[in-house]
């Protein structure tokens, strides 16, 4: 409970403190008072259910991440809400790696998918993407379509 209850003050005092919100700022739009704020940041207290809740949506963070997420182990501020980070994986010697079971969960992964990687070289965000295969074909269907709607000349053009 101990090593929750420090996870919890220093995600508030860090989700706070990226948002650019005062200790007041805080109380006044979840309607609490600036000291219950800086007690929960202090690690003193901690915020009830309803006020956690409150908190997650303030943030726009998962509720789960406010409570539970490690800044120390992960290295990582609490991800927003929809956004994950599923830990570390290892790249085996022929490159391969194994997806952490939580994301195979989330995303519905199995056993057989095929998944598209993505990749962007550019020095400001360097990356690797994976999707799932149906989701990319989806979306290269589209572009042909509109592609294909916009190569038709409309009324207009044809005169």
């Amino acid at each position: 409970m101990k090593k929750q209850k420090s996870n919890i003050a220093r995600n508030l005092t860090m989700l706070r403190q990226l948002n650019k919100y005062s200790q007041e700022d805080v109380a006044e739009q979840i309607g609490v008072s600036r000291q219950a704020v800086a007690k929960w940041e202090s690690g003193e207290s901690v915020p009830d259910i309803v006020n956690c809740d409150a908190l997650a949506q303030l943030y726009n963070v998962e509720l789960n991440d406010l409570i539970h997420h490690d800044q120390e182990q992960t290295g990582l501020n609490v991800p927003p809400k929809g956004k994950h980070i599923f830990g570390m994986v290892r790249v085996g010697e022929r490159g391969q790696i194994v997806l952490p079971k939580q994301a195979r969960e989330v995303f519905r992964i199995k056993p057989g998918d095929q998944l598209v990687i993505l990749g962007d070289e550019s020095l400001e965000h360097p990356g690797i993407a994976l999707m799932k295969e149906e989701f990319f074909l989806g979306i290269a269907q589209l572009f042909n379509t509109a592609l294909n709607i916009a190569d038709v000349p409309d009324e207009k053009e044809r005169k």
